[in-house]
């Protein structure tokens, strides 16, 4: 996958400042879950902002990465890419200040300051999701040096733009239990705070919407890695336009994966406790995806038979 070897000099200026300095972000955060012994909904004060620093570092990078695959410079992607800069800038500095403040940065309406701060971070994000839409547009329409990259960071774009989405019904959820003043929540059926899993925080005892958030978001990663495996290992047996398919296969199982795992959040149902109706649409996934993947290289197979057929007959000597 020639897309992939791009070197770093001269990528996005403002996102790669970003990583940079999400990046210092990450080591204060780092100390500061060490060093802070407050805890806020159940989790070190400083694990939220630690998580959401490594969480731009990896977006910022991947993003402008994105940018560089280019043929040529875009003046809307460029600007589109710096709205998403100040948007995240400005997100980070809600979620360190409240921590400063020894308070809670999401569904925090306890004070008339922490209401219209969650409204702020509200409208960035809104801000930023608009921003990487003309990303995508823009990447849709120029053509890439290999089509299965190509496939592959729209895919990514697409469906991080739906892990963004499936995101908004947090703002709806107000499990029983939950203190005055906070209106959403990241967990269903079970307040914010409970057992979770490691590191995640993911709730264990109730749904958890930042499951398919993160799953959706990741697809960024996930299908150019996908594309990159596939010329890496098989592009010496399969050609360009059926690697190009099975990243559009990876990408559509990926994208309802998100849905599904959203889906069994909604019905306050934890990740790791599936139900027999979570375990058999998980099951029609992979099979479907298997499916899908056997045709694809039975189409290949077959289109490399009948072009051995035509080939003319060599010589005899």
């Amino acid at each position: 996958m020639t897309t992939v070897r791009n070197r770093a000099a001269g990528w996005h200026r403002p996102l790669m400042l970003l990583v940079s300095a999400m990046a210092v972000l990450t080591v204060v955060a780092a100390v500061g879950v060490v060093a802070d012994p407050r805890v806020l909904t159940g989790a070190p004060i400083w694990a939220k902002p630690l998580k959401f620093a490594i969480s731009f570092v990896v977006y910022g990078v991947t993003l402008a990465w994105m940018l560089s695959l280019l043929p040529r410079r875009s003046r809307a992607a460029e600007r589109a890419a710096t709205v998403i800069v100040a948007m995240s800038v400005v997100e980070m500095v809600v979620i360190v200040g409240q921590v400063l403040r020894g308070t809670t940065s999401h569904f925090n309406g306890t004070t008339s300051l922490d209401g219209m701060l969650f409204s702020v971070m509200g409208a960035a994000i809104m801000v930023l999701f608009a921003a990487q839409l003309v990303l995508a547009v823009v990447l849709s329409r120029r053509s890439l040096a290999d089509r299965a990259g190509g496939y592959a960071v729209r895919l990514g774009l697409a469906v991080s733009l739906l892990g963004m989405v499936v995101a908004f019904p947090m703002v709806a959820q107000t499990p029983a239990g939950t203190p005055a003043g906070i209106s959403g929540a990241h967990s269903v059926g079970v307040p914010d705070g409970g057992p979770g899993l490691p590191l995640l925080g993911w709730s264990t005892t109730g749904g958890d919407l930042r499951v398919g958030h993160f799953v959706g978001m990741h697809a960024l990663q996930a299908l150019p890695l996908l594309a990159i495996l596939l010329d890496r290992f098989l592009g010496a047996r399969l050609d360009e336009l059926t690697r190009a398919r099975l990243v559009l296969v990876g990408g559509t199982a990926y994208a309802a994966l998100t849905l599904l795992v959203t889906a069994q959040a909604l019905r306050g149902q934890p990740l790791l406790a599936p139900d027999a109706l979570t375990l058999g649409a998980a099951a029609v996934l992979v099979a479907a995806t298997a499916t899908a993947t056997a045709l694809v290289l039975a189409r290949r197979s077959t289109s490399d038979g009948r072009r051995t057929r035509w080939l003319p007959a060599a010589p005899v000597a």
